[in-house]
């Protein structure tokens, strides 16, 4: 009997295809993947910890620098964490305009992941034509928070401000376009040959194995397990508005890249829905005087209630105790915090579920018998960040 012998490889934590400081540890058979180990850590900031010396509002920054592509979205499930704590309740206007934001991030992590993932794979033409429309989408946002990246505008109560009047019209210009800058992802790759031989059933994962892993997201729904927090466990009126969630068969690469694709057409239809349905009142709920500051009137803002409000932050406020969770769907599957209150007024413990980390782990079942060159394509499909992950 000829002698077996294995080699063993280190793709990454340079490598720009592993979507930042990913470490995969490779044992290959010839060109086919034996055995795979991904290595993390080497982004890990102790965010969790770093937030249990800091008061709610204060630790909300910290939420950026998770998945660093949906930043309103990370800002939006630890805010309904906290105000699940607190039992306070949110205007319907602060409501519609989460999702409305929610999902314009949503839309634009999902151009990022696929300007990225088709460079991967060769397909340049394409990281031309989603950044054009992700820049559009982080102008607005930016008209909207003054941040592109890091935005911390959902606030614990609602809002840091409205919308500004030039906001609307924005919103209603690109979502009438939108729909046909998708179709132009979809002639450039979904028939394309070359595109599908890379991606038709490679680094499969069956629906059982996505349960099995806790995969959540579009890998879990590429694979046709309908599970979208949004529908399952409806949080700040995404019950109001009416939006499919696509589903896969095969639950390979091919399907992965499906599934986001209609996803942002779905998002597109929610945020015209939020746009015409959009009710009038105030962004910020007076329920919680000793975390959120007085709200914004037409003159300006009453100094004197700032003044004690920040003598009360000062001072301290109360927290009921106990334990909580709140979750939502972001772009990459839901993203949850838990906290444990001591009743002071940062908390306890908190922890993340991130939809990234808990994802990533089912990778070397996706690429375990798979050919070496079809790893890129995997890592891609599974939409990872390592802010995420590594905390």
């Amino acid at each position: 009997m000829p002698e077996t012998r294995h080699m063993t490889i280190n793709m990454g934590p340079q490598h720009p295809a592993t979507h930042g400081v990913l470490r995969l540890l490779l044992e290959l058979d010839g060109e086919v993947i034996v055995k795979a180990v991904p290595d993390i850590g080497y982004l890990h900031r102790g965010i969790e910890k770093l937030a249990e010396s800091m008061t709610y509002p204060q630790a909300l920054t910290l939420t950026d620098r998770l998945d660093y592509t949906s930043g309103l979205s990370n800002n939006l499930a630890y805010c309904l964490a906290v105000e699940k704590l607190l039992d306070i309740g949110i205007p319907k206007r602060a409501r519609y305009l989460r999702v409305l934001l929610a999902e314009l991030q949503r839309i634009a992590a999902h151009l990022l992941w696929i300007a990225t993932h088709a460079l991967d794979l060769g397909a340049m033409t394409l990281l031309f034509y989603a950044f054009r429309d992700r820049e559009e989408i982080l102008g607005m946002l930016e008209l909207v928070t003054g941040a592109r990246l890091t935005p911390s505008f959902i606030r614990i109560g609602g809002l840091a401000a409205d919308i500004p009047e030039s906001f609307p019209p924005r919103v209603m210009a690109f979502v009438e376009t939108f729909p046909q800058r998708v179709d132009e992802y979809e002639t450039l790759l979904t028939e394309n040959i070359i595109w599908k031989k890379r991606t038709q059933g490679i680094a499969p994962l069956s629906g059982r194995d996505c349960i099995n892993y806790g995969v959540t997201g579009p890998v879990l729904r590429a694979s046709g397990v309908n599970y979208d927090v949004r529908k399952a466990y409806p949080y700040s009126s995404y019950e109001d508005f009416d939006f499919e969630i696509p589903l896969g068969r095969k639950g390979d690469v091919y399907d992965r890249y499906l599934v986001r694709l209609k996803e942002m057409r779905q998002s597109n239809r929610i945020v015209r829905q939020a746009m015409d349905k959009l009710p009038a009142g105030p962004v910020m709920t007076a329920d919680a005087p000793r975390v959120t500051p007085p709200a914004k009137d037409a003159v300006g803002r009453d100094i004197a209630a700032l003044i004690r409000h920040f003598k009360i932050m000062e001072e301290g406020f109360k927290t009921p105790r106990g334990e909580v969770y709140a979750s939502i769907e972001s772009s990459k599957g839901e993203l949850g915090f838990y906290f444990i209150s001591d009743g002071t007024n940062k908390p306890f413990r908190m922890k993340i579920r991130p939809p990234s980390f808990i994802n990533l782990g089912a990778l070397p079942k996706m690429i375990e018998g798979q050919m070496v060159a079809d790893v890129v394509a995997a890592i891609g499909s599974i939409d990872i960040v390592l802010g995420e992950i590594d905390r």
